[in-house]
């Protein structure tokens, strides 16, 4: 009897040792499980973070490649507008103080400055509309782009067919961003594109506003100009990121181009 006991005892004991065996096991199991598991993590977000700081990177990298472009184009103007004018005008200034001219040629040297002072008056009156047009600030972005289309269409080489719905409170800045695609979207298809007819629609409300944007031009290929620095898109891209918009764009060989912007939440369609 007493041998019995023992027996079963020393099979509790086992059990029991089993159990502890089994027990340790599983929370070693756990540990390591718990410890793999939030080094994943830890590790997806490191990427998710590397891949923030690397998109910021960009987004800031072609920001300065645009502020770059824009100076190398004000400079350029101010250079082919204004200073060789002013350089005109001084040389017939050193011609009158000589002296040595006749009247008719002092009344023709001084109508000649003042042609070339009015072209150079003229010159910085349109750089000064470039770098902020006084439309916007005084009347709005609706305005703006109206005027803008205007300005193209006035050349009898394009119709720009639209419709301008602006109804939010962005600040200046942002819809100064927004002018400045627009003004792109359309230079770029005349430019490369050499497109005449083109469709613009803006629709916005609140902190919601989508921008569609197509043209009958040459189009391009979409795979090709994913490794290609062109047609104004890395400026339009730039600032449609520092706006947090999203941009789409279709486009195919000999069928035109349309852009599509959307910035906001809103979840319903911003044009039909």
């Amino acid at each position: 009897m007493e041998k019995e006991l023992l027996q079963e005892d020393s099979q509790i004991i086992l059990i029991i040792i089993i159990a502890i065996f089994v027990l340790l096991f599983m929370a070693v199991a756990l540990v390591l499980f718990f410890f793999f598991s939030r080094k994943k993590i830890i590790a997806t977000e490191l990427d998710k973070a590397n891949l923030a700081l690397a998109h910021q990177k960009k987004i800031l990298q072609a920001t300065i490649e645009t502020q770059e472009q824009e100076r190398e184009r004000i400079a350029q103007d101010l250079h082919d507008a204004i200073s060789s004018k002013l350089n005109v005008v001084s040389l017939s200034t050193n011609v009158l103080i000589d002296g040595n001219l006749t009247d008719k040629e002092q009344e023709d040297t001084l109508q000649h400055i003042l042609n070339i002072t009015t072209l150079t008056l003229e010159s910085s009156r349109r750089l000064a509309h470039n770098l902020l047009p006084p439309i916007l600030d005084k009347f709005g972005l609706e305005a703006a782009l109206e005027e803008l289309c205007d300005e193209f269409e006035n050349s009898k080489k394009v119709t720009i067919q639209r419709s301008i719905k602006y109804l939010s409170t962005f600040t200046k800045t942002k819809e100064l961003h927004i002018f400045r695609i627009v003004q792109e979207f359309i230079n770029n298809a005349i430019r490369h594109g050499e497109a005449t007819q083109m469709r613009l629609i803006v629709v916005s409300e609140e902190d919601n506003l989508c921008i569609s944007f197509e043209d009958n031009g040459k189009g391009f290929d979409e795979e090709v100009l994913e490794d290609k620095v062109g047609l104004g898109l890395k400026n339009i891209q730039s600032r449609v990121d520092i706006l947090d918009g999203e941009l789409d764009y279709t486009s195919k060989i000999n069928k035109g181009t349309k852009f599509t912007i959307k910035i906001g939440n809103g979840e319903d369609e911003c044009w039909n």
